[in-house]
């Protein structure tokens, strides 16, 4: 496993999808660069902070949102690709379980997302502290939860590219994160107006794919306390911004969730006809 773990991150490296999200997070990062150092001319010190708070979370969601699209088009070529060119039976033709190769395919895709988010991501928060002097509250807890986000994205790509093409694969990997973050913004309307219905959307989406309560985890590590005292009651309703961390339950449910996910792909893989 851990040898199949080890190609697949050399193999990862060089697939022409990591030269695309170096150039986009060069991208992202001298934009963001200019937009903060901007903040710091416009505004006072405080509201320099309280603003740069809020568009750190947008950033990183930016970053999430690279890290999705390249890890979802990572996982589907990685091992949809391979099963459909017969790659794959020149190493499951030796003694080695179906499960240990996917799950070695798995722990290097998991380890090379994984990377890519704690080094974006800490290179945006020195760009942030370097152009206006905000540092985020807990920026280990922000990178681990961003992490965890991409391991659970992952893990449904996995899933995914046992049963479909690899392009359809990252095609419903990338629209599913989607869709989970709306529904989180939904529900946070429906707590903000006291709708009970419109904001057990968002619970509901939360438990079905913890991709979004894990990014509101992590917005909630970056974020500085006074930005919510400054939106007031409206700050569930606004989209980056959250109120609290998760719960040690939902982090339990959230490494309940890739298990079982991850073993439903295992036992789909073993089953398929390569």
């Amino acid at each position: 496993m851990v040898v199949v773990a080890l190609l697949t991150l050399r193999e990862a490296s060089r697939r022409r999808v990591v030269l695309a999200l170096a150039a986009l997070t060069a991208l992202l990062l001298a934009l963001s660069g200019w937009g903060f150092w901007r903040l710091a001319q416009e505004l006072t010190s405080g509201e320099a902070l309280v603003a740069s708070s809020q568009v750190l979370n947008l950033v990183m969601f930016g970053l999430s949102l690279i890290a999705a699209l390249g890890t979802a088009f990572l996982s589907g070529p990685t091992l949809a690709g391979e099963t459909e060119s017969g790659a794959a039976l020149s190493v499951l033709a030796r003694p080695v379980r179906r499960w240990a190769f996917l799950a070695g395919k798995w722990l290097g895709l998991v380890v090379f997302g994984g990377a890519y988010v704690v080094l974006a991501g800490l290179a945006l928060c020195l760009v942030v502290l370097a152009t206006v002097g905000y540092w985020p509250p807990d920026p280990v807890a922000g990178l681990a939860l961003l992490a965890g986000q991409t391991a659970v994205l992952l893990t449904l790509s996995v899933l995914l590219a046992t049963v479909v093409s690899p392009m359809a694969s990252g095609v419903v990997s990338v629209g599913l994160f989607g869709a989970a973050w709306i529904a989180g913004v939904v529900g946070g309307v429906g707590s903000a107006l006291g709708n009970e219905g419109v904001a057990r959307v968002g619970t509901v989406s939360r438990v079905v794919l913890p991709t979004d309560g894990l990014w509101r985890g992590a917005m909630h590590a970056f974020q500085d306390p006074s930005a919510l005292l400054a939106m007031g009651q409206g700050a569930e309703a606004f989209p980056f911004l959250s109120v609290s961390s998760p719960t040690p339950a939902y982090l339990v449910w959230a490494v309940l969730w890739t298990a079982m996910v991850f073993g439903l792909a295992a036992v789909v893989f073993a089953r398929k006809d390569l």
